[in-house]
């Protein structure tokens, strides 16, 4: 079996959704001190690489803990999308060349290179995607998407105020879905076919969690 590690490193620090919490790790014990070491985490349920669950957009919607385990595991398409630009717009026509054939149930992964920007200032002006990508994946019959930058929709400037605006959170989500965010080494994926994976903690009623995603070659 070979394997890819899809996610970003959780550290101190590291670059997060606009207002959202910042990540501090720490320890609070030490072998030294305590005969055993455990560490202290201070992040939010959208820290690096991780999964939203419908109540991140919908009132009343699922948490993490009530999405179903098959639907975030199994059988992964990636399709590329090439150079996008800084706040550009990815529509239908740019992607449908990939969704030939898909399968109900398929994890769609949109690899557009950007998480080769994490952590700098360029990563919060990255592409987005039109909600009519949104609309036809739920109508071919997939339930998990994930894409390797911090939002398939636009993200705001940092000190921006008001009601974000997510229309494709709003489709996806609406209809039951799970999206995934900040991917990377989308590109160390050479085969094709892969089985990928993203489970999230088990966090009663949260609309969040970070994951450790990964896509398999079995």
């Amino acid at each position: 079996m070979q394997a890819v590690d899809l996610s970003h490193p959780v550290v101190t620090g590291m670059q997060v959704f606009p207002g959202d919490p910042g990540v501090f790790l720490r320890n609070a014990a030490s072998v030294e001190q305590d005969g055993f070491q455990v560490a202290e985490l201070h992040l939010g349920s959208h820290t690096g690489t991780h999964l939203d669950a419908p109540l991140h957009t919908v009132p009343g919607g699922a948490g993490v803990d009530r999405l179903p385990l098959e639907t975030l595991m199994g059988p992964a398409r990636i399709i590329p999308v090439a150079e996008p630009a800084e706040y550009g717009c990815i529509r239908w026509q740019d992607v449908a060349g990939g969704m030939h054939g898909l399968a109900p149930g398929t994890i769609v992964l949109f690899r557009t290179g950007w998480s080769s920007c994490f952590n700098t200032p360029r990563y919060l002006r990255h592409p987005f995607f039109e909600a009519e990508i949104a609309v036809r994946l739920l109508a071919a019959g997939v339930r998990t998407v994930g894409v390797d930058t911090l939002n398939p929709d636009p993200t705001p400037a940092p000190g921006s105020s008001g009601p974000v605006d997510l229309p494709f959170h709003d489709e996806f989500l609406g209809a039951g879905g799970a999206i995934i965010e900040n991917l990377t080494n989308l590109d160390a994926v050479t085969w094709t076919d892969p089985w990928f994976s993203a489970l999230p903690l088990r966090l009663s009623e949260v609309d969040g969690s970070p994951v450790r995603a990964a896509a398999f070659q079995l």
